[in-house]
This record gives structure tokens, C-alpha cells and sequence, in this order.
């Protein structure tokens, strides 16, 4: 049986709310822009040491199973600028998702984090002007998809995140080692998704 779906919808950005506000940051329609404050980023222990948690995320609150879209466009020009999409419980537990800009190279970086960080990068053959990620959240499950034209999605991740926990969803950017950058984020959709155990067993019963 095929999960049923509502439609996407753009989210309303004005109804949003800030955890780390950057000093500057504008929004018009369905568009965020921002310049990335220096010397941020998320990041807990692993090989490093450290834990960071303070890089501009702009987020709303989803609890169930739900698809997100949305496209960015960054000025990367210092070691490890990125910019993407975030999903979080707490400073604990979250998966980051876009692109970074490592060693003079283009990747599409993700990552996860369960008490300690994981990190994961395909490294694109050029740069991208702009880089579209979806992600779809089900059950424990999150699938991490990106696209260098809004049509053609790849598979980058599939990842853990607990479930039955309500999210924060929304808009990230960091610049870990530099003195920030201007991000733009356009498009970010929220699609609510049928909860797939409650159809299956609606489908078990029928048998």
C-alpha cells in the first residue's frame, strides 16, 4: 500500500523562529538571506574534542512523518563554510545536510549526530550555483537526497534519528573557520506524510 500524502506546502518563513540569530539576515516571499556569523558551527567530540553549537538556524516544529525541500545558494570562500538544511532534538541529537566547502573542493556534506558527530562528503566535480536537498523523515529514518538541477535527486544518506520526538527543521549555515559569508535559502517545503505503522496495520486488517 502507497503512503498517502499532502500536498506540499511552502512554509511561511515570517512565522519561524531564530536559535543562534545572526547579526544580519533578511526575508522576502519564500526567500531567507543571511551572512553566516564567523567562527560558528555544530559539531560534538568526535576525533576533534570540542563540541560547537552555534551556527544560524532558522526553524519550525514537526512532530510525525514529513518530505522537506529547499534549494540554497552560498558565497563559500573559506574552509568549511556550509550552508543547508537541519533536523533536531536537541544539541545532542541532529543531522546537518548540505553543501561544504573543504580543501578547494565542492562537497555535499551531511552530518549526523547521536551524542557524537559522524561526517560524511561526495565531493561534487564543480560548483554548484545552487543545490536542492530533500529530506523524509520516517519512523527512526531520515533520507537525505540532493539535486544539482530541482529535478534529478540522488541518495547521499540514509541515517538514525529517533522517532515519536517532535523536530526542528529548518535552515543552517556555518562558518567554522572563517569570517562568514551571505547564504541564500529559497523554497523550503514541509509535506506532512501518512503515518507509515498506522497504514500498514490499516492494510493488515483488510486482509
Amino acid at each position: 500500500m502507497q503512503p498517502m500524502a499532502n500536498k506540499a506546502s511552502s512554509q511561511n518563513l515570517n512565522s519561524m523562529n531564530w536559535y543562534n540569530e545572526p547579526s544580519s539576515w533578511n526575508i522576502s516571499d519564500d526567500r531567507l538571506e543571511l551572512f553566516v556569523t564567523p567562527q560558528s558551527d555544530y559539531w560534538r567530540k568526535t576525533r576533534y574534542g570540542f563540541t560547537v553549537d552555534d551556527g544560524p538556524f532558522y526553524y519550525t516544529v514537526r512532530g510525525g512523518e514529513f518530505e522537506a525541500t529547499l534549494k540554497i545558494t552560498g558565497s563559500y570562500k573559506t574552509q568549511y563554510d556550509q550552508m543547508g538544511m537541519m533536523l533536531r532534538i536537541n544539541e545532542k541529537h541532529w543531522i546537518k545536510t548540505g553543501i561544504e566547502y573543504v580543501d578547494g573542493m565542492y562537497n555535499y556534506s551531511t552530518v549526523v549526530t547521536n551524542r557524537q558527530s559522524s561526517w560524511s562528503i561526495i565531493r561534487l566535480l564543480e560548483r554548484p550555483k545552487s543545490v536542492w536537498i530533500k529530506i523524509i523523515r520516517r519512523l527512526d529514518a531520515v533520507e537525505i537526497y540532493y539535486s544539482l538541477d530541482g529535478k534529478d535527486y540522488a541518495m547521499s544518506n540514509l541515517c538514525y534519528l529517533k522517532d515519536r520526538i517532535p523536530v526542528k527543521v529548518g535552515m543552517m549555515a556555518a562558518s567554522p573557520d572563517g569570517d562568514g559569508f551571505k547564504a541564500i535559502f529559497e523554497g523550503f517545503t514541509i509535506k506532512h506524510l501518512g503515518d507509515l505503522k498506522r497504514l500498514e496495520w490499516l492494510e493488515s486488517i483488510k486482509k
